[in-house]
């Protein structure tokens, strides 16, 4: 085979591998289009069509060999065919002739199925009728049973009737005039229902408005109780403190059992809940709400205002009942209501009666001039506070309105305390008090603190103070009482230190300034005075009572207010005020010896003779001493009694020594000078004896009463000395005249002239002693001009 050959034979076998590959995908049935378009993007369509052509030849050799072997197979099919062709036209003749026959024989039956028809069609329209008339009925039923539901007043079952005719039978209704009757009466029903319903709201809303005050009174009153109960439980406890006994008896514990409720608080809501149900029935239950709540805020609104026809201490528990009474059952309507009230709503209605509330309180309160009514009202609003309290309701700025008039309330109670104060002192006898009974010491002493002594004395019982001072305790007490009154149940907790304060306040700018007013006043005798420092110093132990009795009406431990450092102020301030009454009680008694001192002047300062039992005016000032240390060592402690007789005694030495220095005394003689002498030796006498028996020896080892007549002592011994001029040696004069004065001295030697003046001077005198005696004396008079 040459090449050319070989070539052709190689291109014919590609080309038929080619179609075989064609002929695959037709036969899978794959798509060709990618060897279509490649052909023709090729450029090269002509090898495409005939491998297509070798596919319809190689299709059609298939075709032709599979008739060939089933061409009998459809011979034999075709013969069967009409076979049955013709069995089918027999068939069809036969059923020809049956439906003729059976035409024949149903056309009667026919007739009698067209009249079967028309009468089902006609019971059907009977029965249709007779519904639809049932329908009818039924509904005037229901309208005439809503109607009556109506009439007597059964809202909320008339409703539900006309809910039911629109849910069931308002799309049912045949008669379209009844229907369109039902249709406009149902909004009408429903206004008629909710007008009613509404009236009946604002009959129980004045209903249970005059109810309120009723209502607050009735909780208020609770409060009271239980607080009285507090109360005689802490009173239990201040006894059982005052008696030392650690732990409180059985009977300070007692079950309390809660009483039934009162009739006055069960008002009934009844009207509310129906008509709040009825409202949500209409679907208008927010609407209902509004209307609610805009009407009980102008009730409140009308409750808040206060009547200026009537006092407002004679108003005010009404006024404050009726708000508790309000907020009471809005707090019941808040819980039970349903949502016919909601918490922002009541907070809005008590911020707005809080804020009435306590503008009208600070308006009355600086009205007000009395303590009592001012703490009656208190008492009541803090009873109100403790009441609404209960309920949840926030009372801060209520009792910040108290707070705030604490200031006005102890002001007022002062002036009060004051009044009093001053009538005990101007109607009190300066006598001291006989107790004739046990009952009264307790009540007078004990009760006060004022015993000198635990154990009980003999009756009668003369006491060292008078009557004004039990009476002024009483008054003290009764402050404490009103000021814890004030302080308790209001905004601070622990009012001890508030409560000290004004206890202070009062002692010192009330009780203590009249005592000196009085002290001041120099319309006091003596008697007055000494009486007057002895209630000063009873009182000044009181204090510690008043202020242990004031932490006892606190609840505070009485060992917390037992230190030195806890003490009050105006016990200091008694002390000097007591202090005083002794300097006016010692410038009283310098008076009254002034009036029979005064009499030294008086006597016979150039005698001829000594008076061996002293001159006339000695006697009353040693029995109007005598009086007068009697007394004080009654109703004087010891160093008060003290003071007095040294400040009586040094008053009668200045004015001995004062005598010799008096320009109505020219001259004294020796005589006039050994008087004197007996007159002081019987006052140092009285002094000596006086000190010793009232105990003061034993207090006062140095000072007795007899040194301090020191400087008219040491006068009276010099002039008697028969060697004045020994007053000029220090060491001496430091011994025995250290008290006195070199100016004083050499007035008082100018003065003394032992020999008459004359001419026969000289021969009067012819002692030697007494011409030595004179020498000195003279020598003295020169010397101590010398050092002036």
């Amino acid at each position: 085979m040459d090449v050319k050959t070989k070539r052709r034979a190689d291109v014919e076998n590609g080309d038929e591998g080619e179609d075989l590959v064609l002929a695959t995908l037709v036969a899978n049935g794959d798509d060709i289009s990618p060897l279509v378009r490649h052909a023709f993007e090729m450029g090269r369509p002509e090898g495409l069509l005939r491998q297509l052509n070798y596919v319809v030849k190689k299709k059609e050799a298939e075709i032709e060999e599979m008739c060939k072997t089933h061409y009998e197979e459809f011979i034999l099919a075709v013969d069967e065919l009409r076979g049955v062709l013709v069995d089918a036209e027999e068939l069809k003749s036969e059923l020809q002739s049956d439906n003729f026959k059976l035409q024949q024989v149903g056309s009667t039956l026919l007739v009698k199925l067209e009249e079967l028809l028309e009468s089902y069609t006609v019971k059907k329209n009977v029965t249709e009728a007779i519904k639809m008339s049932k329908n009818c009925i039924k509904v005037l039923e229901l309208c005439v049973k809503c109607n009556n539901h109506i009439s007597e007043g059964q809202f909320y079952p008339a409703l539900k009737t006309v809910d039911l005719l629109e849910k069931n039978y308002m799309q049912n209704i045949p008669a379209k005039a009844l229907k369109r009757v039902i249709e406009k009466k149902i909004p009408s029903i429903k206004l008629h229902i909710e007008k009613k319903v509404c009236s009946q709201v604002n009959e129980w809303m004045v209903q249970i408005r005059s109810s309120c005050k009723i209502i607050g009174k009735t909780a208020i009153g609770r409060a009271a109780s239980v607080r009285q109960r507090d109360e005689e439980m802490l009173e239990r406890k201040r006894k059982a403190q005052e008696l030392n006994i650690s732990g409180v008896d059985d009977q300070a514990y007692s079950l309390v059992v809660e009483e039934d409720e009162d009739s006055a608080m069960k008002f009934d809501l009844t009207p509310l809940y129906r008509a709040c149900h009825i409202h949500g029935c209409l679907g208008i239950r927010e609407q209902f709400h509004e209307y609610y709540y805009k009407n009980r805020l102008l009730q409140l609104n009308s409750d808040l205002e206060i009547s200026s026809a009537q006092p407002f201490v004679e108003s005010y528990q009404t006024f404050l009942a009726q708000i508790a009474g309000y907020f009471i059952v809005e707090d019941r309507v808040l819980r039970t209501g349903g949502g016919l009230l909601v918490a922002d709503q009541v907070e809005t209605m008590w911020e707005t009666a809080l804020a009435k509330i306590t503008s009208m309180l600070d308006m009355q309160f600086s009205h007000m001039n009395s303590a009592t009514h001012l703490l009656l009202v208190k008492d009541y609003v803090t009873l109100l506070g403790s009441t609404l309290r209960q309920y949840g309701y926030d009372i801060g700025q209520l009792l910040d309105v108290l707070d705030n008039s604490r200031a006005k309330y102890h002001r007022l109670l002062l002036e009060e305390c004051r009044s009093q104060t001053v009538d005990v002192l101007g109607n009190d006898s300066y006598e001291q008090m006989v107790i004739k009974k046990d009952t009264d010491y307790e009540n007078n002493v004990l009760s006060f603190n004022l015993q000198t002594s635990d154990i009980m004395p003999a009756f009668p019982y003369v006491a060292p103070f008078s009557s004004m001072v039990p009476d002024a305790c009483r008054i003290v007490r009764s402050f404490i009482k009103s000021s814890v009154d004030y302080l308790c149940y209001g905004v601070r907790t622990g009012f001890f230190d508030v409560v000290r304060k004004y206890l202070d306040k009062f002692l010192i700018e009330v009780l203590n300034e009249t005592l000196l007013d009085t002290i001041n006043s120099g319309n006091i005798s003596v008697s007055q005075a000494m009486q007057l420092a002895a209630n000063i110093a009873a009182l000044e132990r009181a204090c510690d009572f008043f202020l242990r009795h004031a932490a006892q009406q606190c609840c505070i431990p009485v060992r917390s207010v037992e230190k030195p450092q806890a003490t009050l102020t105006a016990k200091v301030l008694l002390k000097t005020s007591r202090d005083a009454a002794y300097i006016t009680l010692l410038g009283l008694v310098n008076t009254k010896l002034d009036e029979y001192m005064n009499l030294i002047e008086s006597i016979n300062w150039t005698s001829e003779d000594a008076k061996p039992n002293g001159n006339d005016y000695i006697n009353e000032v040693i029995f109007y001493l005598d009086s007068l240390m009697s007394t004080a060592q009654q109703i004087l402690p010891l160093d008060a009694m003290y003071k007095v007789g040294t400040g009586a005694l040094e008053h009668i030495s200045n004015t001995m020594v004062g005598a010799f220095l008096s320009d109505n005394v020219k001259r004294f003689n020796a005589n006039a000078v050994m008087s004197i002498n007996n007159d002081l030796r019987m006052l140092e006498n009285f002094a000596d004896e006086r000190f010793y028996s009232s105990g003061l020896g034993e207090i006062y080892k140095e000072g007795s009463f007899k040194s301090c007549m020191i400087e008219a002592r040491q006068l009276v011994n010099l002039l008697s000395s028969s060697q004045p001029e020994n007053f000029m040696n220090p060491v001496i004069r430091e011994k025995n005249y250290y008290a006195l004065d070199y100016k004083k001295v050499a007035t008082i030697c100018d003065k003394f002239k032992d020999s008459p003046d004359g001419i026969f001077g000289s021969l009067s005198n012819k002692n030697t002693k007494q011409s030595a005696k004179k020498k000195s004396m003279d020598t003295l008079k020169k010397r101590l001009k010398d050092f002036n």
